[in-house]
This record gives structure tokens, C-alpha cells and sequence, in this order.
């Protein structure tokens, strides 16, 4: 299976900080937000990873991944031009993925507690999320036995509270899909639609996670803040690191114990390092 970050630039609910730097170079608490939807793919056994983003923050997600291949990691680069969809990913996408499975990551979502069992879709796959706010998202409508009878873009009225969060799983039918799709009234190539075209097909899986499990948006100035607070209040307490694409290199096997004392001398002393430091140990 191969990975998509989808890393937005233009017309971000956090401007006027993203006229300064890209949104998901901004920090979540001690790293960068692109981390934590990166270390996410890599927990599920994913190590081809397409960034997409605007041309003028391309060199900058180079530079920031310049010792990618210690980690073991494939990772290409894409721009987007304009941004027209989240399903427009896919048809940038097109060479990278060559017909494989896929699994799609918002750069500005964190995922917190979700097991990585085995995602490969026969079909699409997709979570459901209990929200406050769900006419903000994509709205998933089950029926009284928790069968999905409906799914919409952002409905002012919405027909129930369940939201898709940016994280998805598809098979390799899915290029296909994207490129049937037609423009919204928004004028863009909606991941929703996509999904849609799953549900009447019959390959649509959604998934609700356990408890345990926290979803963050971190798109806005209120929740990055609040995905700032909420990653420190874990690792001072629990002393586990959040998005550490190190470590989750280094549990997925596509890390040596070399290339990890390696990436450790080149990282500047921190409480991060000191973090890679203990996991070294720890693994003697």
C-alpha cells in the first residue's frame, strides 16, 4: 500500500499564519504538524509516501525529510497547483500510486490511539467520529442496525453527528473513481462524492474506533492550540512520544539500529533526542 499526505496551502483556516510558512510546518506542541499524519501511514506499514502540497513549500517538506532515506522511507514530492478537492489528490497522484492500494492523510489531522490492524480495503475504508461540530465535515448517516444509508459534504442540517475524519483507506480502483468525478457546486472534486461512489457500489467500510481513540483537526488557531496541549499532557505524563516518525520507522522494521544512532547525532540536543536516546537503550 502506498500514502498520500495532502498538505494545504491556499485558503487555510489558519491564516494569516500560513502568508508567514505552510500550515503543516507550523509546530503541534515539539514537532512539526506534518509529523503526525506522516508517523500515522508509517504505523500501518506504509513506506511510500507522496507529500502534496503548493509549489512554494515543496523545497521546504525536501529539506525537512533530507535524511528520509535513513529512515527507510520512500517519499516523493507533487504540487498542487490549485487546490481543487481532496479527491483531486489522487489524479496528481496518479504515476506514484500505478494502480496499487492507497491510504490518503490530511496534513492537518492527528490520530491518537488507532490500532494498526490490517486496513487493506476491498474497497474503501473509512472511521466515523462522534462530533460536536459535524457540519464542518463530511457527515456519514447509519440506519438503526448501523448500516452507512447516506453520506454528505458539509450539510447545514446534518443527519446525524458522525464525521469522517482525513484518514482513508482504498483499493486500487480508486484512481478510476477520481477521475469520474464531476466539480461540485464548489468547484471541487469532493472525497465525500468519492466515498459515495463506494457506498452505491456496495465496497464502503466505516469503521467506528474504539475508546481510547482521539481525532484532532488541528486547522484552525483554537484546536492547533488545543492539539499543542493535548500532545504535551500525554508525553509529560505517560512519557510516549506522539507522531515520532523515528520510532514508528524503527517499530515497522524499516529502521536499522546504524542508520537510528545516525539520525540521533544529527538532530540538535532536545527533549526529542533525548527521547531517541532512551528508545535506543531501551531496544539494546
Amino acid at each position: 500500500m502506498k500514502g498520500l499526505i495532502l498538505s494545504g496551502g491556499t485558503g487555510s483556516r489558519l491564516y494569516p499564519l500560513t502568508q508567514v510558512v505552510n500550515k503543516q510546518l507550523l509546530p503541534v506542541y515539539d514537532k512539526p504538524m506534518i509529523y503526525y499524519p506522516m508517523s500515522t501511514l508509517i504505523s500501518h506499514g506504509i513506506r511510500d509516501i507522496c507529500i502534496i502540497s503548493s509549489p512554494e513549500y515543496i523545497e521546504s517538506y525536501k529539506w525537512l525529510f533530507r535524511h528520509s532515506n535513513y529512515l527507510g522511507l520512500n517519499i516523493v514530492y507533487e504540487i498542487q497547483e490549485k487546490p481543487e478537492g481532496i479527491a483531486q489528490s489522487f489524479l496528481i497522484a496518479e504515476n506514484f500510486i500505478k494502480g496499487e492500494d492507497v491510504a490518503l492523510i490530511l496534513g492537518d489531522n492527528i490520530f491518537h490511539g488507532l490500532k494498526t490492524g490490517d486496513m487493506k480495503p476491498n474497497g474503501a475504508v473509512v472511521l466515523a467520529y462522534e462530533v460536536s461540530n459535524p457540519s464542518d465535515y463530511g457527515v456519514v448517516e447509519f440506519d438503526k442496525v448501523g448500516k452507512v444509508i447516506s453520506l454528505e459534504e458539509k450539510p447545514a442540517s446534518p443527519k446525524s453527528r458522525y464525521a469522517i475524519p482525513g484518514l482513508y483507506f482504498y483499493d486500487s480502483s480508486v484512481l478510476d473513481i477520481a477521475k469520474s468525478l464531476k466539480p461540485s457546486k464548489r468547484g471541487e472534486l469532493e472525497i465525500t462524492e468519492l466515498n459515495a461512489v463506494y457506498l452505491r457500489l456496495g465496497g464502503l467500510s466505516v469503521i467506528k474506533p474504539p475508546k481510547g481513540f482521539v481525532w484532532l483537526d488541528a486547522g484552525t488557531p483554537k484546536t492547533l492550540r488545543q492539539a499543542s496541549s493535548y500532545v504535551q499532557t500525554v508525553q509529560d505524563r505517560q512519557g510516549v512520544w506522539i507522531g515520532c516518525i523515528e520510532e514508528e520507522c524503527l517499530k515497522s522494521g524499516f529502521l536499522t539500529r546504524d542508520n537510528f544512532k545516525i539520525l540521533i547525532n544529527v538532530i540538535p540536543f532536545s527533549s526529542y533526542r533525548d527521547y531517541l536516546v532512551r528508545l535506543l537503550e531501551e531496544n539494546d
